[in-house]
């Protein structure tokens, strides 16, 4: 019996001993928790307004949104929009054009900052947007970041699918009957509220689903074709995040960028996780 009572009074002087170690531990952690904390606290990112919109001009695309850049209607309704997306004083600009095409760009828009009524030979929303904000609130830099790689959308109607033809067919025939909070008539919304459906949640997640995801359901018996042709516009995407993160930015800019919408909703994703940029509310600008 007395030896039962002293292993029982080692097993608790041991407990005892780590109970204490474990107690003294805590401090520290918590310590470098607030470290933690302050270090980040301490950064600060770069503001980023992220507009996604259906191209207002000729596009390769191969869903289209019928807009007539010439109608004047339209191009007033642009301009009060500028006037509201001016609201965010960018100091840079960034399109969908390549950065190869960065000094025609500039040489450009400076004509226009000089000359705000001069006209273009096949205007997008470029010409129609970007400029007229940039105008309004004197920004001086304006930068492409397109990466043009080719990826094959029918590649599903092309091959023997063997993974899920009739889930692929089915989502294609009418893909915003899955999307019912989104599946509305846009011809009969105006420019803004077009915008503001475009650059919702939903719609962005939709334009991920329907021009890359679905792929991942395409593919022959061992093979993985339909998700590496949604590799490849993915892998444009993250090429046109890298010509972003080329450019000289410092935490005193403020950028705008527009770009399709499928792209945009890309960035939605990587400006939310990153910890050099920080996403603005698209819609404080849009109301």
């Amino acid at each position: 019996m007395k030896n039962k009572l002293i292993l029982l009074s080692v097993l608790f002087s041991l407990y005892a001993c780590q109970s204490i170690k474990t107690t003294a531990s805590k401090p520290e952690e918590s310590s470098n928790l607030n470290i933690d904390r302050h270090t980040t606290a301490e950064i600060t990112k770069i503001p980023v307004l992220n507009l996604g919109t259906f191209h207002m001009g000729e596009t390769s695309d191969v869903h289209k949104t019928e807009f007539d850049e010439n109608d004047k209607k339209n191009q007033n309704s642009i301009k009060n929009i500028a006037i509201k997306l001016a609201q965010f004083k960018p100091t840079v600009i960034i399109v969908e054009t390549p950065p190869s095409f960065d000094d025609k760009l500039q040489a450009e828009y400076n004509s226009y900052l000089t000359n705000p009524k001069m006209t273009f030979k096949n205007p997008s929303e470029i010409e129609f947007l970007a400029y007229e904000i940039g105008r309004l609130c004197g920004t001086k830099k304006i930068h492409g970041i397109d990466h043009k790689m080719e990826y094959n959308f029918f590649i599903g109607k092309e091959i023997p699918n063997a993974i899920d033809a009739s889930w692929h067919d089915n989502f294609y025939k009418d893909p915003f009957k899955f999307y019912p909070e989104i599946n509305v008539d846009d011809s009969k919304l105006n420019l803004l509220d077009k915008l503001r459906l475009t650059n919702s949640n939903t719609y962005l997640n939709f334009l991920i689903e329907a021009n890359a995801e679905m792929l991942s359901h395409v593919g022959t018996q061992n093979g993985f074709e339909g998700a590496d042709e949604a590799t490849k516009y993915y892998q444009r995407n993250m090429r046109m995040y890298s010509n972003l993160n080329r450019l000289q930015l410092t935490p005193n800019d403020r950028v705008f960028i527009l770009l399709g919408a499928s792209h945009s909703a890309y960035f939605r994703d990587f400006i939310s996780r990153s910890p050099k940029y920080k996403m603005v509310n698209t819609f404080d600008y849009l109301k």
